[in-house]
């Protein structure tokens, strides 16, 4: 197999959103991002799969040595040697690989986050990130695209907390800051148990107008000359928001089951966004 096909079924195994919105992408930088989500699977999957944390921690450290390896041109794992191509041809920091490792890291020795702060830091290195290194696989112009790459991937990762809080629960995982669930009356137990406690809908609630923020935040900020080269980036966020959208109109029943989209839907929902963004680039 070689380290494109890897790559390309690591994605397909994923059953993620994101591969809905690759296939807009010319060939070079759908091989590109193919090799980057697959990276960023990789290193997911080390802590998710993992029940030894001190061998996890070995396995972070080896991705850090591959990492070094990539850059210094000797690649060894599949992942490695398709991205090899793809950090010269669009310019990808080696910081922002080695800060994906360092945001599964944090997962690895989690201990829940005291409050929104603390918690947008991990948000950042395990989402932002990604979509700055995106951002720049997809192509722009303006600088000001960097700043929509940051915060669709806050509004991403604090979408994915909400739907996925019982099944992190656990795993022992909690993502809701500690004093919003001081504030609502919310335990862990509860989370982990599937105990409703009606604080929790308040508490819901706000873990979503937070998100929606960040869409909104994100949404204004994307320049209009970019929004094409964006195109894969606004397909993600037309079908995460909609994911968001369900939560809130179920009722917040994420302690019961995780709220997700059928495939058809989402493909539904990519090929709509992919012409509304075609037809505004031609009568610009």
């Amino acid at each position: 197999m070689t380290p494109e096909a890897y790559c390309q079924q690591k994605t397909r195994q994923s059953g993620s959103s994101f591969y809905y919105s690759f296939f807009f992408l010319p060939a070079p930088r759908r091989r590109a991002i193919t090799a980057l989500y697959a990276f960023c699977r990789e290193v997911d999957d080390v802590v998710d799969e993992c029940d030894d944390p001190l061998q996890a921690q070995r396995q972070l450290e080896q991705w850090r040595e591959e990492i070094s390896k990539l850059y210094r041109g000797e690649p060894e794992h599949p992942v490695g040697q398709a991205l090899l191509p793809v950090i010269h041809a669009f310019d990808l920091a080696q910081e922002h690989f080695l800060e994906i490792i360092d945001g599964m890291e944090m997962d690895l020795h989690h201990q829940g986050y005291e409050n929104f702060s603390r918690l947008s830091l991990y948000c950042y290195r395990a989402a932002s990130v990604v979509g700055l290194m995106a951002a720049e696989i997809f192509g722009y112009q303006n600088r000001q695209t960097l700043k929509y790459a940051h915060d669709l991937g806050m509004a991403f990762q604090l979408t994915n907390i909400l739907r996925d809080v019982r099944e992190d629960a656990q795993m022992g995982r909690c993502y809701l800051p500690a004093d919003e669930m001081a504030h609502f009356n919310v335990s862990f137990e509860q989370l982990q148990q599937g105990q409703w406690h009606e604080g929790m809908t308040g508490l819901f609630a706000l873990q979503a107008e937070r998100a929606e923020g960040y869409y909104q935040q994100a949404f204004a900020r994307l320049p209009e000359e970019d929004r094409y080269h964006q195109l894969s980036g606004v397909i993600m966020a037309r079908i995460y928001h909609r994911v968001l959208e369900a939560i809130q109109e179920q009722g917040y029943p994420v302690l019961q089951r995780r709220v997700s989209l059928p495939r058809r839907h989402k493909i539904r929902l990519a090929l709509h966004c992919a012409w509304q963004e075609w037809w505004r680039a031609r009568h610009q």
